[in-house]
């Protein structure tokens, strides 16, 4: 959507004995009252100064003091992701603005529900290049919903209540809600609930029956379906709707990056994830599918690889709230445009109907996927320096935690076994930063997911490259009381850079290296940079040390916890289909076979 001034949003009536006067700060700070909200993440500065004023007085909303906006940003990220509610970001104008843009980037990229209130100097000072001031609407409106500059007092609730509509409805997504400062001071009479007018934003919820018809029968008669399950399963909450439809058809479903934990990993239908370091059977049973069900995902380029030769002899249906996601990739045969819950359940009755005789025969295709579950289990092996596995250690992280926990992973070889080898069995468990592919995301959006979601465990798996980007949030974690647990993989480099340097630039490893688990020089000493910070911080350099390591983390709750886990940098990222290439690419998977078996 366009971004605009508040207009479209009516202005409430003019002043009656009923209505209490606020200023516009107090109004922006009632609003978030009104529209349920507990939390919200912020920094203060000049341009939203008077909102900070009524902030201090609200007993109902915990503002949590950030050391940078960034952070602010993946905090509300984590928090939507995890709670399946709207996340808050606050932030001032100019830089305070600007640093928050690579979270709503983020949040765009990765369909998550946020808001994010920014101030702006004075609307007389507007295009004079005055202090601080940054066209933060015109700036992030490729990656927003949708953004609004209110300038004049009265129009701040109706901007809040409808920002708050347009994140958390349709496909979800961040909303910039930009509000002068002599709109944040200007008095007015403050009414409520405000009168919502939103032209052309009209999701579409309900599918068109005739499609979930035609879907329908081309489930029945295929004999090579797969159910191709994106992360828009998770933000319609549609895990229980999606494993009644996979056990009813019983197609083997494969859960992307960012469906992890749609569909439990314990669940015999389940593949693992498909995509360039998805499992083989994933991989493979897209490639020579004659059905592909796609279920809120957008055939990343990430999961076809090369495009034009993705599934070549697959029919496809392809179901998302978003029209524009439609054919956008892959041309669709079925397109089912909808809200996922409510077309699953559509589309498991209509199944019902078309088949009679049950579920359809697919028989050999079962024997095919198993046989290449048989062959190509996943694993790896340990490295040969003498160093950790780091798959290991985040294996063992995943079973000690339980499936009760979260796990906020960055970017990364750490990001992507984070993905493979813990066992996801619920939604909202995994979040990490797909499309994207933010480093410094971990961190906050751990914090944010620990504010959400108290009595969970919350681990922020990380890299030793990511942790120094938005490490500072520890702080913000030890004074608020916010404990999360964080797992750097410290391989001392660059590790996913690093892999493909040498895979595909003969080992020619040009600034990789980042010096932080060297025995001579720790550049930083994550421990006493932990410490520093106020947590809790171990170092562990065998996996002997591993359990009671990660125990510890666990029981520990009066503060966050750190833990450096010094592992091998020769550890690779398998399997692996190369970049540009066809997801056909079985050769390349059969001669890196040794790579996908677990050591004894």
């Amino acid at each position: 959507m366009p971004a605009e001034t508040a207009a479209a949003v009516p202005r409430p009536p003019a002043r009656t004995a009923t209505a209490p006067v606020l200023t516009g700060a107090q109004a922006v700070v009632r609003s978030l009252e009104l529209l349920g909200v507990t939390d919200v993440f912020g920094l203060p500065g000049g341009a939203i100064l008077p909102v900070y004023d009524p902030l201090m007085d609200s007993s109902e909303l915990r503002h949590i003091l950030v050391r940078h906006e960034q952070g602010a940003g993946h905090a509300a990220e984590g928090y939507a992701a995890a709670s399946n509610k709207v996340g808050v970001a606050i932030a001032t104008s100019g830089p305070g603005a600007t640093n928050l843009v690579t979270a709503i980037a983020d949040a765009y990229m990765d369909s998550v529900p946020i808001v994010c209130i920014t101030g702006q100097v004075f609307s007389n000072l507007m295009g004079t290049d005055a202090f601080q001031e940054a066209d933060i609407v015109g700036i992030t409106m490729p990656i927003t919903k949708h953004s609004f500059l209110v300038k004049d007092a009265s129009e701040i609730p109706g901007a809040i209540a409808a920002a708050f509509e347009i994140a958390g409805t349709g496909r979800p997504g961040p909303v910039l809600v930009d509000i002068t400062k002599d709109a944040q001071q200007a008095e007015v009479p403050f009414v409520w609930p405000p009168r919502i007018d939103l032209p052309g934003y009209r999701p579409v919820t309900k599918a068109h029956g005739k499609q979930i018809q035609a879907a329908a029968q081309l489930i029945a008669e295929a004999k090579k379906p797969v159910l191709y399950v994106g992360g828009g399963v998770i933000r319609a909450k549609a895990a229980a709707e999606l494993r009644t439809l996979a056990e009813t058809t019983g197609a083997p479903v494969v859960t992307t990056l960012m469906a992890r934990g749609a569909f439990p990993d314990s669940h015999q239908q389940h593949l693992g994830m498909p995509g360039m370091h998805g499992t083989v059977p994933a991989v493979l049973a897209l490639q020579e599918a004659d059905l592909l069900v796609s279920l809120g995902a957008r055939f990343d380029d990430r999961v076809t690889g090369k495009a034009a030769l993705f599934a070549p002899n697959a029919q496809v249906v392809h179901v998302d709230i978003d029209p524009a996601e439609i054919s956008k990739i892959r041309t669709a045969d079925v397109p089912i445009v909808g809200d996922l819950k409510d077309v699953l359940v559509d589309l498991e009755v209509a199944f019902r109907a078309a088949s009679d005789s049950g579920q359809p025969d697919i028989t050999e295709w079962w024997s095919f996927l198993d046989g290449l579950r048989d062959e190509f289990p996943l694993g790896y092996t340990s490295p040969s320096d003498g160093l950790m596995s780091p798959q290991y250690v985040i294996s063992r992280i995943g079973e000690l935690t339980g499936p009760e926990g979260i796990f906020a992973a960055g970017v990364g070889q750490h990001q992507m076994w984070a993905a493979q080898f813990i066992k996801y069995e619920r939604p909202n468990a995994w979040l990490n930063s797909g499309g994207a592919g933010t480093m410094g995301y971990s961190v906050p959006a751990a914090m944010g997911a620990k504010v959400a979601e108290p009595d969970r465990h919350v681990w922020a798996i990380d890299g030793d490259g990511c942790f120094q980007m938005t490490n500072q949030e520890l702080a913000t974690c030890a004074i608020n009381s916010i404990p999360i647990k964080v797992a750097i993989i410290n391989n001392s480099s660059l590790g996913m850079v690093r892999q493909w340097q040498t895979l595909f630039y003969d080992g020619r490893y040009s600034h990789t290296d980042l010096n932080t688990g060297h025995d001579t020089v720790r550049i930083p000493d994550f421990v006493k940079l932990a410490e520093a910070y106020g947590c809790l911080a171990i170092r562990v350099e065998k996996e002997e040390d591993v359990d009671a390591a990660i125990q510890t983390a666990l029981e520990t709750n009066d503060r966050p916890v750190v833990i450096d886990f010094v592992v091998s940098a020769d550890a690779m990222v398998w399997p692996m289909v190369p970049q540009g290439v066809s997801n056909s690419y079985v050769q390349y998977a059969r001669d890196h076979a040794p790579a996908f078996e677990q050591e004894d």
